[in-house]
């Protein structure tokens, strides 16, 4: 059977096998010989509590062949540790189900960009806290047997172990990608990739598409994109919760396709304008709608890689379109410029047999849904029915953990928008969040990415080679984010990307002004790229997830997006009038905008770089005091007869009952400890060993 520690690690160390690929010389320096006894099985490193943190109080750990431990309480079998604890309930995960609980609790359903320091603290801070409480147990437990306690050097050599073993079982999480999640992660990244591609589709062909347009034409055209993006972000606030995630993605998707045949067939710039409100709205439904699909599919520690890959389908989707500009920017070709749209949206489409529903949406309608399991079956590779209920009790008591009153799924949850409203500070905090968002448009980076072949026209030879140098060095910048997310402060970020383009735009100005030579003001556009892309770019969706309550991320990401789009139209319609009415000072008014957003920075916006390991492990702790357990209507929906449940659950249910009447027996006898005094070495019955040897395992 499989290995209770992980639900795809097969056998309990058959044949001396070295376990999680630990070599046979690693397990001789190890104390208690093999990894079989150091971990306990492995199964036990978290089979019990300790009172060091206070709430916890462990009454016994009674371990049993291979490594199953189990106890009846409240009618609920628990397959895994017997641990009771200061209010009472007892707990039934191994370390790795718990640390597994705590990350779907702590990391929010939604995949955002650079969030994943966040779930690598997590990790370390539960694996440090479960390898401490292993280590303490292992003491108390040599203490009890040999009346001698681990050495230090022994301790250090178990904690490192048990840490490292469970950081290697997290991380299997991150790298174990199914069938089903690949299909979904490529449906929903064309739709991110189409964000992007047609964000700036229509920045070449702007001199070839109906010849013979005036500016207001085309600046309402390529503007109607961004009037589209917040109705899409409302409706798509809607329908996911009703229709479900794979509904929305479906209506999203034929949205893009709708969009797209008309953009292709038009016979004049008002079906141009029409097609791309469409587009726009299917793209401000999809900027709200991916993050949560991915995040409700992907397990917790893959949440911020998949949030990384759909901003990387963004920018790639931008840099596509200038490419493909070189060949299909002209009077005869242009429409095949907008039928990649079309092309896309077919095979997304082409995928729909084999896209799944969202688990969390299926188990918030129905907890006792089959079709959720089956679903979670196929999603993480399970194999047996014990592993998936484990799977579900995580995401339904995370999606309890992450609820706002009774709009627990509400995607764009009126109830969680007022309750931030209310709270003094989460409103202050919505405050900065949507100023962040306000200046990551107002700045001016869509300027660039609509207008720019338009605004290298008469600076540059070729305006198409600007617009693509422009377009891949976003991407590259995108890269070089990731990495300084990694190791910097948010605030610091924020600053440095809003200073750098403050100089860029006064170096675009200067260069306007003959100052400089007009091929420098390529240089200002590309630093002005670059500087946006590592920190106003990806910082103010970052910081929603790292400022905000997990509860409350989604209903701020949903106001933000509004907002954004809000901006983005805004700048969209009005530049072409500021480059004819402010001619070489075009961009003064974004410098502006980039000068007070460095004082909000400076005075107002909190650092949010994610919590330390040591406050991490803190609330892990207090988490931990109450015990993890199903909720009490799951629990007393559960049919405990049914054949959910480990396979040999009934063997081991009649152990325990066995147990428990030889505990009542020696209650009655006045054998029994209750912990209230030790009992005496000398002069012990033979059912007084027997007692010794049921809480000490054995030995």
């Amino acid at each position: 059977m499989p290995s209770e520690y992980g639900p795809r690690r097969e056998g309990n160390n058959p044949g001396g096998i070295p376990m999680n690929g630990i070599t046979d010389e690693r397990q001789r320096l190890l104390p208690h010989g093999n990894g079989n006894d150091i971990m306990g099985n492995r199964q036990q490193i978290m089979g019990t509590s300790t009172t060091e943190y206070g709430a916890a109080v462990t009454l016994a750990s009674k371990s049993q062949p291979n490594g199953m431990v189990n106890m009846a309480s409240r009618g609920t079998m628990l397959t895994k540790s017997y641990s009771v604890h200061a209010n009472g309930s007892a707990s039934y995960l191994t370390p790795l189900q718990l640390g597994r609980h705590e990350l779907y609790e702590m990391v929010p359903f939604t995949a955002v960009f650079g969030m994943q320091q966040k779930e690598r603290n997590i990790s370390r801070a539960f694996a440090s806290y479960a390898a401490d409480l292993d280590s303490m147990e292992a003491d108390q437990l040599s203490f009890s047997q040999n009346n001698k306690r681990m050495s230090e050097a022994e301790l250090n050599s178990r904690r490192s172990y048990t840490s490292l073993l469970l950081l290697d079982e997290f991380e299997m999480d991150a790298v174990l990608v199914t069938t089903p999640l690949i299909i979904a992660i490529f449906v929903a990244g064309i739709s991110q990739f189409l964000v992007g591609y047609n964000t700036s589709v229509m920045n070449s062909p702007s001199s070839v598409v109906f010849q013979g347009h005036n500016t207001f034409q085309w600046s309402v055209a390529v503007s109607a994109f961004a009037v589209g993006g917040p109705f899409g972000a409302i409706m798509a606030g809607s329908l996911v919760d009703t229709r479900g995630r794979r509904g929305a993605l479906t209506i999203n998707t034929y949205t893009f396709l709708g969009g797209g045949i008309l953009q292709t067939f038009a016979t004049n710039m008002l079906f141009i304008t029409i097609a791309r409100f469409i587009i726009g709205f299917a793209s401000g439904f999809s900027s709200v709608l991916v993050p949560i699909f991915l995040g409700e599919l992907a397990p917790p520690t893959l949440r911020g890689t998949l949030g990384t890959l759909t901003q990387f389908c963004l920018v790639t989707g931008i840099f596509v379109s200038d490419l493909l500009a070189f060949p299909l920017a002209t009077e005869s070709s242009w429409r095949i410029l907008f039928s990649v749209t079309i092309i896309l949206s077919v095979a997304q489409i082409a995928c729909f047999p084999f896209l799944i529903e969202s688990p969390r949406w299926l188990l918030h309608r129905d907890k006792k849904s089959r079709r959720a399991r089956l679903i979670i079956k196929k999603l993480r590779g399970l194999r047996h029915d014990h592993e998936i209920e484990t799977e579900v009790n995580h995401f339904i008591s995370a999606s309890h953990a992450q609820s706002c009153g009774d709009a627990e799924e509400r995607t764009n949850s009126g109830g969680a928008f007022v309750a931030m409203i209310n709270d003094d500070r989460m409103w202050k905090l919505l405050v900065c969040s949507l100023i962040l968002q306000m200046a990551q448009q107002l700045c001016g980076i869509n300027a660039v990415f609509y207008y720019s072949t338009m605004f290298f026209d008469g600076l540059i030879e070729n305006p198409l080679i600007g617009t693509a140098i422009v377009g891949g060095v976003n991407v590259a910048a995108t890269y070089v984010a990731l990495f300084l997310m990694e190791s910097s402060n948010r605030r610091t970020l924020i600053l440095w990307s809003a200073g750098g383009m403050l100089v860029s735009c006064i170096g675009l100005v200067v260069c306007l002004l003959g100052y400089f030579d007009k091929m420098a003001s390529l240089f200002f556009v590309v630093t002005f790229v670059s500087f946006f892309e590592i920190g106003l770019g990806p910082i103010p969706w970052l910081i929603v997830a790292e400022m905000f309550e997990a509860k409350y991320v989604a209903t701020a990401m949903s106001a933000s997006c509004q907002v954004n789009w809000a901006c983005n139209f805004i700048v969209g319609l009005l530049f072409p009038y500021l480059q004819k009415s402010l001619g070489a000072y075009s961009f003064a008014p974004f410098a502006i905008v980039l000068l007070m957003t460095i004082i909000f920075v400076i005075i107002w916006l909190p650092e949010t770089k994610g919590t330390t390991p040591e406050e991490l492990r803190e609330n892990i702790v207090r988490s931990l005091s109450t015990m993890l357990q199903l909720s009490d209507e799951s629990t007393n929906d559960a049919d405990t007869s049914s054949s959910v449940g480990n396979p040999i659950d009934v063997e081991w249910r009649r152990a325990m009952d066995s147990l428990r009447r030889q505990e009542e027996e020696d209650m009655k006898r006045g054998l029994f400890n209750f912990g209230f005094q030790p009992i005496e070495q000398d002069g012990l019955s033979a059912s007084e060993s027997d007692w010794r040897s049921r809480i000490t395992g054995g030995a």
